[in-house]
């Protein structure tokens, strides 16, 4: 951490939705400087097409092409590309995803080379970030393979309200090959040790949903409750884990079951984000939990329809910019309140405690 602030990486997203947009709107703020040293990797041209739609902004920084010469006191703009790019705002084609990827793996291999030190990740459509180059089907998986982790987990956040998922963007017909032992259990290790580490919870609590409706009446309707989701909560419980469920997940979300736990683990998509984006009314963010480094993004989409009209509300964006301040700040914590005690003793103080427990 430079200057006793992390620095922090921004991708443009689809060059056509409202990801620049967000971007000026957020960093028109001076105030976020003492915060963080952002750096948007995009090109000025992308910059200044937007900054037009948005004249009541006054956005300021400085271009960069070197990591070892940013403003630590301004905006910084790291050039992605040179070439002539046509905007059209509100347009699903192949530019807008070519550049919004070639922000993205910019911005990527400068966290994986700790040039930044986390990254807030504006939004991409899935269907034109498609190529050769690329096959992913969103942030998450490419970030698991750039990484090189076993796992990851999906999870949105907003205040104590965190839900996670086992399964992302799978057809619904295919979900039930995807719900294993094995995998339930590699994401509740993933949520575990990410809300002790990243947000600073000693003994989190964990309520983990069922697949089927009412999750499954102890075997009347589907049977992936009784064969495969109780034992994989059993283990994780003798794994000194607080885990609860399978619970039905209509009543659960209903009945506000979640504010009694610091996370929820839903099965698939829809199960965990429909009662999430509902309940928390555009302020969450997306965490990508397992990386070694730290991840957000706001909890929302290109909105094609409204981009280049000055109307996207960043309030989800600012959310995951300041997260991943706050997340960085309580790993480092975490990892200093957990070094090894004794390195940091003299001997004169080792020799003391050692006459000290003679004397008892």
């Amino acid at each position: 951490m430079i200057s006793g602030k992390p620095v922090i990486g921004v991708s443009c997203g689809d060059l056509n939705g409202i990801g620049i947009e967000l971007i000026i709107k957020t960093f028109s703020d001076n105030r976020i400087l003492e915060q963080c040293t952002p750096v948007i990797f995009a090109s000025n041209k992308a910059i200044n097409f937007y900054r037009k739609s948005v004249p009541e902004f006054n956005f300021n920084y400085q271009n960069t092409r070197e990591f070892s010469r940013l403003n630590h006191k301004q905006v910084n703009l790291f050039h992605c590309w040179e070439a002539e790019v046509v905007i059209t705002p509100g347009q699903l084609n192949e530019t807008g995803g070519k550049y919004g990827i070639l922000s993205l793996q910019t911005a990527v291999a400068a966290l994986k080379q700790k040039h930044i030190e986390g990254l807030v990740t504006a939004p991409v459509h899935k269907k034109n970030i498609q190529s050769a180059e690329f096959s992913y089907t969103g942030h998450t998986p490419y970030l698991k393979s750039i990484f090189g982790v076993p796992d990851v987990v999906m999870m949105l956040c907003a205040g104590n309200f965190r839900v996670a998922l086992v399964t992302e963007h799978v057809p619904v017909g295919e979900i039930t090959k995807h719900i294993t032992k094995e995998k339930i259990l590699s994401k509740l290790n993933i949520i575990h040790q990410s809300l002790q580490k990243d947000f600073g919870i000693d003994k989190p609590r964990i309520a983990v949903l069922g697949l089927n409706p009412h999750a499954g009446d102890e075997g009347l309707i589907g049977n992936e409750e009784e064969n495969i989701i109780k034992p994989a909560v059993r283990e994780a419980k003798n794994n000194n884990m607080l885990v609860v469920g399978p619970y039905s997940a209509d009543a659960f979300f209903a009945r506000r079951s979640f504010e009694r736990f610091d996370a929820v683990l839903a099965m698939y998509h829809d199960q965990g984000l429909i009662p999430f984006k509902t309940l928390a009314s555009g302020e969450g963010f997306n965490y990508t939990a397992g990386l070694p480094a730290v991840r957000t993004s706001p909890d929302h989409g290109v909105a094609f329809d409204i981009a280049g009209k000055n109307k996207a509300d960043n309030s989800s964006f600012l959310t995951a910019l300041f997260e991943c301040i706050d997340i960085i700040n309580r790993r480092n914590g975490y990892d200093e309140n957990r070094k090894n005690p004794l390195k940091k003793m003299t001997p004169s103080v080792l020799a003391n405690a050692k006459d000290e427990a003679i004397e008892e």
